[in-house]
């Protein structure tokens, strides 16, 4: 049946406008004069004829057709209600708003890697953002074989060809696979760009691509964790340090007792280090055989043989 006619009046709305739905198309049915159009916040009404678009409307609120629409309609605009001349006409509601979908590798991606002839399985998750920006190629493309289009239509074309993607990014912007959270942000970009040049065949443009997460095989995360600990031990002094210095600025802290603690025993073997190399080097330059003179150079007194002058205690031999 056509949109227009003269059985009943109406009112053409989108009413369970849902975040979930891209675009619905108004089921058709006959209206006559004083029917009306009601746009939505993060609407927009388009009116086709014959599988074309006759006119967009994007001002939210409540219009009288006969009036302040049809005479805005490219080849309608001369079309008067009657009793027998329905108009045959559809509209489809947009949502205007800009969709965040998660995504999640379906299948692990093999990645090669030297030294594993099989490759590493990695899966990953995130998300990306999209909205529609071109009514024409949506039309023609989506809206012209389906009366609604849903963020899970979206996301399950993107499914399709994400894999590919990641592969050819992370080959081209992975520079360490055992780490490609590091390298995430070059790669999610890279996928955008291919993305948005996938979708907007289709009417939409993708405004966000993000890898959230990386994950890898558990014996691959054991060698992580691994790498990692050895690393820490590595700067475990400097940390130390550091940490001795930061709480000592607290006085009260039960760190800052326990910082003084370690940094008084840390002197502490530091003095007893330094005194036992003093005496290692003074042992050191003493002669095993050498004789004290027979007087001091000191005093003048007489040595009798001894290392040290009795008298005024002068080290005789060195």
């Amino acid at each position: 049946m056509g949109l227009f006619g003269s059985q009943a009046s109406s009112v053409v709305e989108w009413k369970e406008f849902s975040d979930d739905i891209i675009f619905w198309k108004y089921s058709s049915s006959e209206i006559k004069k004083g029917s009306r159009l009601i746009i939505r916040p993060g609407q927009d009404a388009i009116f086709l004829y014959n599988g074309r678009i006759e006119g967009i409307f994007k001002d939210e609120g409540s219009f009288d057709i006969e009036s302040q629409i049809i005479p805005f309609l490219s080849t309608l605009k001369s079309f008067t209600f009657g009793f027998n001349n329905p108009m045959r006409a559809e509209v489809l509601f947009i949502n205007t708003r800009e969709f965040t979908v998660k995504w999640g590798t379906r299948n692990a991606i093999i990645l090669q890697a030297e030294g594993l002839p099989g490759g590493i399985p990695v899966r990953a998750y995130g998300t990306f953002n999209f909205k529609v920006s071109d009514y024409t190629a949506l039309i023609e493309k989506v809206a012209g074989i389906k009366n609604k289009y849903t963020v899970e239509d979206v996301r399950e074309r993107v499914l399709t060809v994400l894999n590919a993607l990641l592969m050819k990014w992370i080959a081209t912007e992975g520079k360490n696979i055992f780490n490609l959270q590091a390298n995430a942000y070059a790669i999610g970009k890279g996928i955008q760009g291919d993305l948005d040049y996938e979708m907007v065949k289709d009417g939409l443009t993708i405004t966000g691509f993000s890898i959230q997460s990386v994950s890898y095989p558990e014996e691959i995360a054991k060698m992580q964790n691994t790498a990692a600990a050895q690393s820490m031990i590595g700067n475990l002094n400097s940390y130390m340090q550091y940490q001795t210095a930061n709480s000592m600025g607290n006085p009260q802290s039960a760190a800052s007792q326990t910082a003084s603690t370690m940094a008084g025993m840390q002197a502490g073997m530091y003095m007893g280090s330094q005194m036992a190399q003093n005496m290692q080097n003074q042992q050191s330059t003493f002669t095993p055989n050498a004789e004290a003179p027979r007087f001091c150079p000191n005093c003048g007194k007489e040595t009798n043989g001894a290392r040290f002058c009795a008298n005024c205690g002068y080290q005789l031999i060195r």
